[in-house]
């Protein structure tokens, strides 16, 4: 069960499991703690697991000002340092990852390791693009459902839509009892339109691994490459035949990736 942290004078949701070495799970745009559920419930027999809601998401209260991606990333530093974890295993996807570079780069010795899923350093023409329609779209669709259908276009594989997975998502984000608002999902999203470190990545000296999805269209493979090129001795792998989330669609083969990776990482400490 779940709970409020102060971490620096800001209350963040946050969801623990397990017992072992510590990973830190940072969700994306709109996703609370629950968007980890797979790797929660998958990873906490061997590792001890947190997870969190970011600021306007889920039951974390939507601060006055910027939502920034620097700030965010103190948030995240605080949250580490209020549950006095040392360093941790960091796994950010999507927004989550900007997040995850971020703290890397601002506090260095609180990642252990990283893990950067459906990543980028900088938005391309084709982002920015992309997610000025989604601000539009979620001003202006017809309903919830109906923007969660136009909007997981960008977030899952056709298998995804074919076989039930995506109506039963938009389904349990539905019946969610704490929504994100339209305010906060717009401020979220245009923080994440800034995020720039494609000429700091070099800075990043945590262990790195960077995956992409074979068909995603949000974060295509050649912006995780690039991320991947720009840190020091990252490792770069392609999911074949995966989207935007493949932790939540193909979790197994997610979570052998990322544990075999901080397996590799400890061995080496």
């Amino acid at each position: 069960m779940g709970h409020m942290i102060n971490a620096d004078g800001v209350d963040l949701w946050v969801e623990r499991r397990g017992q072992g070495p510590d990973v830190l799970l940072i969700a994306g745009l709109g996703d609370p703690a629950e968007a980890w559920e797979a790797q929660l419930d998958g990873l906490s027999d061997r590792y001890r697991l947190t997870a969190f809601d970011n600021r306007g998401v889920g039951r974390t209260p939507l601060p006055e000002g910027p939502l920034t991606v620097p700030r965010m990333a103190d948030d995240a530093a605080a949250l580490l340092r209020a549950l006095d974890i040392p360093a941790a295993h960091v796994t950010g996807f999507s927004g989550g990852s900007f997040i995850a570079q971020e703290l890397a780069l601002r506090h260095p010795g609180l990642v252990r390791s990283l893990v950067l899923m459906s990543t980028t350093a900088r938005p391309d023409p084709y982002f920015r693009a992309m997610t000025r329609f989604w601000d539009w779209m979620v001003e202006r669709a017809p309903s919830e459902r109906a923007m969660l259908e136009a909007f997981y276009l960008w977030i899952y594989t056709p298998r995804a839509h074919a076989d039930g997975t995506v109506d039963r998502l938009i389904d349990e984000v539905l019946a969610f009892g704490h929504p994100q608002s339209t305010e906060a999902f717009r401020r979220q999203l245009a923080g994440f339109g800034r995020h720039d470190t494609a000429d700091r990545l070099g800075g990043i000296t945590a262990r790195t691994l960077v995956l992409s999805g074979e068909i995603d269209l949000a974060t295509p493979p050649r912006l995780g490459r690039a991320v991947a090129d720009g840190i020091p001795d990252a490792e770069f792998e392609i999911l074949p035949g995966e989207a935007h989330q493949p932790f939540q669609e193909v979790p197994e083969v997610f979570n052998a990736r990322v544990e075999a990776f901080w397996r590799k990482v400890e061995a080496q400490d």
